[in-house]
Parts: structure tokens; sequence; C-alpha cells
């Protein structure tokens, strides 16, 4: 995708703070970062969402996601991190290339989770009837 920043920054054509590099795989620091530490990890072959991953490597990508995880972690000497994927505009992926962010959290950072919701009676059984139709 020639307009795909993240296909510019595997290409070279924009710079980043990369930590990791392999042939399908590039982990890089988010420049508006959660915490300092905050990476991304993202495939080289261009695919828009998590949905558009080929299962292989999906499977891959996500031993790196682990190993960098741990090095962030251990690197920042955080009290724990989050995972996360936003996976379309309504979840707040604004770009359009399938990436993981992997967020060093502290006890004292002031940042929340987010809000939980609640079912009504009986509610949870159709969600779930309806979920286990489409697997």
């Amino acid at each position: 995708m020639e307009e795909c920043i993240f296909c510019k920054i595997i290409k070279g054509e924009i710079p980043c703070s990369k930590i990791y590099e392999d042939e399908k795989a590039m982990a890089f620091l988010d420049i508006a970062p959660i915490n300092k530490g905050h990476a991304l990890v993202i495939p080289k072959e261009h695919h828009e969402t998590f949905e558009e991953l080929p299962d292989e490597l999906s499977k891959y990508l996500i031993e790196i996601v682990k190993k960098i995880s741990i090095a962030v972690k251990k690197a920042t000497n955080a009290d724990g991190y989050n995972i996360g994927m936003n996976v379309g505009k309504a979840a707040g992926q604004l770009v359009f290339h399938a990436h993981w962010h992997i967020m060093p959290r502290f006890n004292d950072d002031g940042l929340k989770t987010w809000p939980q919701k609640e079912y009504e009676e009986g509610e949870m059984d159709k969600f779930k009837e309806q979920i286990v139709k489409f697997l």
C-alpha cells in the first residue's frame, strides 16, 4: 500500500526507533506512547486488520508480541503491561495496517482500563448463542 505509513516505515522511507526486525515482522517504539517504552509490532506484509492476517502469520506474530512484551517490561521496570489491537475505526484503529500495541504499565501511572457494563436478565445467553452461530 503506497499510502500506508507502516509500509513506508518497513521500506525505510520513514524513520522509526526500531527495536526488532526479522523477515516477517518489525517492532518499533510508538511516537505517541501511553507510557515510555510503548511499542508496536507489525507484520511486514500489508494486511489492514487482524481478521485479514493469514492464520500462520498470526501465530508467528503472537510469538513476537510475547518476546517484545517481555523485553519492554524488563527494560522499563514496568509493573505490568497491556497488549492491545484496535480493529476497525470504531475500535480506534488509526493506521490500517494490522498492529499490536505493547504498553508498559505502572502501579502509579494513573491510567484506567475500560469501563465495565452489565447484561440485562437473560441477555448474556442471547449474545452467547449469536456468537456461537458464527464459530
